[in-house]
């Protein structure tokens, strides 16, 4: 079996090593890949988000099964797009990546279905938010809407740190349009706790916890990353 993995970071090349061990892969392809990956597979040069372009590499090379790792491209409708000329790709169908791609939608998800989360308020422009980080205070929490490879999330401990933080948002663009809506929310002190699970819209099978070292420093200490590392 010929199998694509779609992305190019550490997930992806544990996904790619794991898939390396099964006697049912033959060959595996990884887009765009890094150099780590180039030891377990043959690495293409292809953005994970140029969908089209990918579609046609998987046409083109025969490819059994497409592994998506990175949100973008699942916002984008690769599962779509793959799934409608008849491929076989394993990830999430583009509506329902757009809880991922925005936490906006999450949050009005959460609560639709009374599901705990932190009280929240969202807004499309800087003097709104800025006026309600003022009137909460502080420690509060800043979220850029939209994807940024998990540094958009800012725990603001005093309200001039908040504050700087719309800006940096909304106002300097950081992240771009990820950055059109933030959401301020209650923050909330404790352990964070990732539980994953795959689904197929009917069944799902939880797999076990694990918790993301998210800030870059020793002691929870410098900005929020994509992850320094993990454990379970």
């Amino acid at each position: 079996m010929n199998v694509l993995v779609v992305g190019g970071g550490g997930r992806e090349h544990a996904m790619v090593w794991k898939l390396k061990q099964s006697p049912r892969v033959s060959r595996i392809y990884c887009a765009p890949g890094n150099a780590g990956i180039a030891r377990d597979a043959d690495c293409v040069n292809i953005s994970a988000e140029d969908v089209p372009a990918l579609l046609a590499f998987a046409q083109k090379e025969g490819i059994d099964l497409t592994v998506v790792g990175p949100e973008a491209p699942l916002t984008q409708g690769i599962v779509d797009a793959f799934r409608a000329a008849g491929l076989r790709i394993f990830g999430a169908g583009k509506a329902a990546a757009a809880i991922e791609g925005s936490k906006a939608l999450a949050k009005e998800i959460m609560f639709k279905y009374n599901i705990p989360t932190a009280k929240y308020a969202e807004f499309t422009s800087a003097g709104p938010a800025i006026d309600y980080i003022r009137a909460n205070g502080a420690p509060i929490v800043v979220k850029a809407d939209g994807l940024a490879a998990g540094k958009g999330v800012i725990v603001a401990m005093d309200g001039q740190t908040a504050i700087d933080a719309v800006k940096m948002i909304m106002e300097d663009r950081v992240f771009g349009e990820s950055g059109d809506k933030v959401i301020i929310e209650e923050y909330m002190e404790g352990e964070e706790v990732s539980i994953l699970a795959f689904t197929d819209g009917k069944t799902v099978i939880p797999m076990v916890s694990s918790q993301d070292h998210k800030r870059v420093f020793d002691n929870d200490e410098g900005l929020n990353t994509g992850g320094m590392g993990a454990y379970s």
